[in-house]
Formats: C-alpha cells, structure tokens, sequence
C-alpha cells in the first residue's frame, strides 16, 4: 500500500530562488515568496518517503499528475496506491493497470455516478465501464492507442459517522473489482488510511520545518529538501524497529514524540561505545515505543486559531522600497 500526495514549500524571496521557482501571481513582485510543488509517495506501512518529485509551483509540466508520473519506477506490480480526487485521471489509471498496480481514490467531483447502471454489488457498490476520453497532450499517441477502450471501475458508497468530519457520505472508485477479493468495508477502511498522508506530510514540513526552507539558491534548496528527507527517513526507520520491537503498528508510535526521544537521547549515543552503546540503542527503542499516538475517539476541533497574530500592518510593497520610504520620513524630521 502506498500514498500519494503533494503539497508546496516556501522559500526566502531572492533572485536566483524567484528565477527557478516562482512566487503565485497573485502576489505583487517583491513581496512573495517563491514556492516549490513536491509529490510524495510514502509507504503506508510505515510512512517512509519512498520517492519525491520537484518541480516550480506553476508552469508546464509542473503539476500534481506530470510530477506523479514521474514516480511511477517507484511502483511495483501488485502494489496499491491511495489518491485523493486530484488523480481521476482515466489514461492515468489504465497505465498503473497495465504496470499491475491497482488504484483507490474518490472520483472527481465533475464525474456523475449513478448507481442504477453497470453491474450491481450491493447496495451503493457496482461495477461500471469508464469510456477512454481524448488523447491528452502528455500521452504519446502510440501509448493512447495501446490503451483499451473501456475500463473496469468499481464504485462504492462510503459513509461516515465520525463527529466533526466535514464529509458525512462520500465515494470511493478503484481498479479493484472483485468484491470477494475487496470488500466494500475494504475500501472505506482503504480510503480511511489515505489520511496517513496528511500526518506524514505534517510530520515532514511543520516537525521537521521543511515547510520553510531557508536555501537561497536553487541548489541549496534542493540539498535541504533532500536533507529534510534523508532525516525523515531514518527516523521513521527507527521507530519501524521500535514498533517491530515492542509488537505496535508503526503509525501508532508519535512522530514528534520519537524526534524529542531521539534529541535527548543525542548527547549520549555520540560518547557511548562497545556494550554501553548497544544497551543505550534499546533503551531508545523503548523510549520510543512508549510515545504513543493517543487513542481519542470522537475528539473534534474547528479548524480555527485561538491565539492571534502581531497587530503588524502586512508588507505589501518590496522592503527595499519600504525601507527607502522610511529613510525619507526620518530625514524629514530631522
């Protein structure tokens, strides 16, 4: 089982960052920030980055899809990939089918679903024929033609009885058909796990602070992503071991919890050695298997912040500018 999803970071306004990556057009020049568009696919078992792609937030090429495709060495036959609604892309679907890899997602919400056609699993759940569109401008026309013609989609009505959830029934399509195989449960408790990617993503950019890159080149910004990632890993790595360790799944041991175990543990691990070492590492382990998600059921919050910003004005002109106007005032006053 794997995810994917994307998301973008920010980096400082220099020339040499706004030239590769630039800032949103609705910001005026000099007082954005250029942003970056990553698509990350992680292991749903254990949440390690298995592969990333990086591209400039707008341009050609540069979206979710395109940089997805790029990923797809990272896919084997038999895998499973988890997609929000952004990835119902039917030459896209086709192609992962034809590598053997299956898809779960939730239809675009332009896409009409009417459970009165096609093959009939029970209730809310059927089997219909997706129809090959157009041949899009990403796909050559040799492969366009290889694909088939219809495609085998499986529809499946979801509902959700969480309190607080801003979705209370929602859809779910995939390539996997067979319903003794897949259940419909199957799938909602799939797509359930889709929002691993969410907190994965949460504990890459705002725990780790990738989400605010400090590069002012281009090259350092792609060494300090790829850093971000590599510490990522290994610390997803350990809690692996902790959780094989101590019997636990590993999304259930905290993320947060497992770096502040690992920092304080730090000191010691650099000046130990021989058995003293080994007896800190499962110490560690331990450590690290007690942080436990807490198990809140029905906890909901609003999506709102209590504490509130600096009353500062915000910078809507280049700070150079900005600068040189507040100079003039003080040498009026002079």
């Amino acid at each position: 089982m794997k995810i994917v999803d994307g998301s973008t970071v920010s980096m400082p306004d220099t020339p040499a960052t706004q030239a590769v990556y630039p800032q949103s057009r609705s910001q005026a020049p000099g007082v954005g920030f250029p942003l970056a568009r990553i698509v990350t696919l992680f292991s749903l078992s254990c949440g390690t980055v298995l592969g990333v792609a990086l591209a400039p937030w707008r341009g050609k090429g540069t979206g979710e899809n395109a940089l997805f495709r790029s990923l797809w060495a990272h896919l084997l036959p038999g895998d499973v990939v988890l997609a929000d609604r952004f990835y119902d892309s039917h030459c896209q679907l086709a192609l992962l089918q034809q590598r053997g890899v299956d898809s779960v997602f939730r239809p675009h919400s332009n896409r009409r679903i009417d459970f009165r056609t096609g093959q009939r699993l029970g209730p809310g759940d059927h089997v219909v024929r997706w129809t090959k569109p157009r041949r899009p401008e990403w796909l050559d026309p040799e492969a366009y033609g290889a694909l088939p013609d219809t495609l085998a989609i499986r529809e499946v009505r979801v509902t959700v009885s969480c309190k607080g959830f801003r979705t209370q029934r929602l859809m779910v399509a995939t390539t996997l058909v067979d319903p003794a195989a897949t259940t419909a449960q199957d799938l909602a408790d799939l797509y359930w796990a889709r929002w691993q990617a969410e907190l994965d993503l949460r504990s890459l950019k705002p725990v780790l602070q990738m989400d605010l890159l400090r590069g002012k080149t281009p090259s350092m910004v792609r060494k300090e992503i790829w850093a971000h990632l590599l510490a990522y890993n290994l610390l997803r790595t350990v809690m692996a071991q902790a959780a094989l360790q101590y019997g636990v799944l590993p999304w259930h041991l905290s993320f947060k919890g497992a770096l502040q175990t690992l920092n304080a543990f730090r000191d010691h691990l650099l000046f130990a050695s021989g058995e003293r070492l080994r007896a800190l590492c499962q110490e560690l382990l331990k450590a690290i298997a007690v942080h436990r998600v807490g198990n809140r059921p029905g906890r909901y919050e609003p999506r709102a912040r209590k504490r509130r910003p600096k009353p500062y004005p915000l910078l809507n002109k280049p700070r150079l500018q900005a600068r040189n106007e507040l100079l003039r005032q003080a040498a009026a006053y002079a």
